[in-house]
C-alpha cells in the first residue's frame, strides 16, 4: 500500500448537477427580486408622496381649559354689555336731570313774575282806596243825617231789627275765627265766605265770590249805610273785598289770615261802596 494513500487530496470535490442547478436557481430569483424592487423605486421616485399628519387628540385637562377659557370669554362681553347699558341709564339720566332742571328754573321765574304782579296789584289797589278815602271824604257834608262816624262819613240808623239784626248776631259771634282762602265756616272763613253764610242765616242766598256779591242788592251811598248793608273794596263787579256793616260806624269781616274775623271802624279801611238787600 503506498505510503500516501490515506493523505486527503486538496483539490475540491465536484459538485453535482443539482446542486449547481439549484444555486443558479436561487440566484436567478434574487435577481428577479433585485429588479421588481428598483422597477417600484423608480415608479415610486416618479409619484408625488403623500403625507398624513395626525392631530393630537385633546386631553380631558386640556377639554376643561377650552371650556373655562369659553366661559370666561362669555362673562367678560356679558360684564362688557352691562357697563354698556349702566353707561347709557347714567346718561339717560343726566340728560332728564338736565331738563329737570331747565323746568325748574322756568317755573321759578314765572312764580317770581306773578308774584311781583301780585305785589304790583296789591300796591295799586292800596292807592285806589287811598285816593277814594280822601274823595269820599271831601264829598261828605256835616249837614248829612244819621250818626257821625268820625272819619266824616255819616251813616244812617245804629240800631239793627228783624233780619238784619240775626245776620250782625251772626257774624259777630265769629269772632277771633281764622281766615282762610275759600273756607265758608264753621272755624274759618274768607271774607266773601263769611258774608254768604251770616245771610244764610235768615234765608237770602248770595253769590260765593266778592265780585258778585258787589252786585247783589240795591246800592247804597256810604254816607246812607243801615246795620246790616254789605261793604265792599273795589269796584261794583270787580270787588276784591266785602264785610258787613254792624252800626256806629263798625263793621265785621273776614280780613286776612293775620287778623282772621275781626271788627274794625269804618277808618281802618274806607270800603269803596255798600249794597243793601234786606
Amino acid at each position: 500500500m503506498s505510503h500516501t494513500a490515506h493523505i486527503r487530496s486538496h483539490r475540491k470535490p465536484r459538485r453535482s448537477a443539482s446542486s449547481l442547478a439549484m444555486r443558479a436557481g436561487v440566484a436567478g430569483g434574487v435577481l428577479s427580486t433585485l429588479a421588481v424592487a428598483g422597477a417600484a423605486g423608480s415608479a415610486n421616485a416618479a409619484e408625488p408622496v403623500t403625507q398624513t399628519l395626525e392631530l393630537p387628540t385633546l386631553t380631558a385637562d386640556l377639554a376643561t381649559q377650552a371650556a373655562q377659557s369659553a366661559d370666561a370669554t362669555q362673562q367678560a362681553a356679558a360684564n362688557y354689555q352691562l357697563q354698556a347699558e349702566r353707561d347709557a341709564a347714567a346718561a339717560k339720566a343726566a340728560k332728564q336731570a338736565k331738563a329737570d332742571l331747565a323746568d325748574a328754573k322756568q317755573k321759578a321765574a314765572e312764580a317770581k313774575k306773578k308774584a311781583e304782579e301780585a305785589a304790583r296789584k296789591d300796591a295799586a289797589e292800596r292807592a285806589s282806596r287811598s285816593t277814594t278815602r280822601i274823595a269820599l271824604t271831601a264829598d261828605d257834608t256835616s249837614g248829612s243825617t244819621g250818626t257821625s262816624t268820625g272819619t266824616g262819613t255819616s251813616t244812617g240808623s245804629s240800631t239793627a231789627t228783624g233780619s238784619a239784626a240775626a245776620v250782625i248776631s251772626f257774624v259777630k259771634s265769629q269772632l277771633g275765627k281764622a281766615y282762610v282762602s275759600g273756607a265758608t265756616g264753621p272755624s274759618a272763613y274768607d271774607c266773601s265766605g263769611l258774608v254768604q253764610t251770616a245771610f244764610k242765616q235768615v234765608g237770602v242766598s248770595l253769590p260765593r265770590v266778592s265780585q258778585d256779591q258787589s252786585t247783589a242788592g240795591t246800592q247804597v251811598s256810604l254816607s246812607d249805610l243801615q246795620p246790616g248793608d254789605i261793604l265792599y273794596w273795589g269796584s261794583a263787579g270787580s270787588a276784591y273785598h266785602v264785610a258787613v256793616y254792624v252800626g256806629d260806624g263798625m263793621f265785621v269781616g273776614a280780613q286776612n289770615p293775620s287778623s282772621g274775623v275781626s271788627e274794625h271802624p269804618l277808618s281802618y279801611d274806607q270800603p269803596t261802596g255798600a249794597v243793601r238787600v234786606l
